[in-house]
């Protein structure tokens, strides 16, 4: 089966420790994923849902795998707009590994489908959100608005 997927890879000045903390925490997450957080118990098969501002859920899904502070996989499937739901769940892995005095994040987004158009809007999103994640971890404050 044909697939698609965005990859990206940043190194961020931090400890592994403090980037699974952003990663997770909801009240720190607001700051760089605009406004949105994630809501959920992060253990393997825990709800998982991305909520924004407004308390709308934009994706939901589940938890397949969290090894804190070094692995975490999320299966979900985008819950408002009807044509990226009807692509079913994507599968969002996040790895940190320790590099000297950073840690490097990869992120890897893939569903069974090619083309897709989930994997289109994410590709323009992740960018900005994890632009954003590590300049506030490095700097203390966001990149962009």
């Amino acid at each position: 089966m044909a697939k698609s997927q965005f990859v990206y890879v940043t190194y961020i000045r931090t400890t592994p420790e403090q980037l699974w903390s952003a990663l997770t925490d909801e009240a720190f997450m607001t700051q760089y994923w605009f406004g949105m957080h994630c809501e959920s118990r992060w253990t393997a098969g825990s709800p998982w849902r991305l909520v924004a501002g407004d308390g709308q859920v934009l994706d939901a899904g589940e938890i397949v795998e969290a090894e804190a502070p070094r692995r975490l996989v999320i299966r979900w499937q985008h819950q408002r707009r009807p044509e990226l739901k009807a692509e079913g769940d994507s599968l969002c892995t996040m790895e940190l590994e320790p590099a000297g005095s950073a840690v490097k994040l990869s992120i890897v987004h893939s569903i069974a489908r090619d083309p897709s158009k989930l994997i289109e809007a994410v590709s323009g999103g992740w960018p900005k959100i994890l632009s954003n994640l590590k300049s506030l971890l490095e700097t203390g404050s966001i990149a962009l608005q």
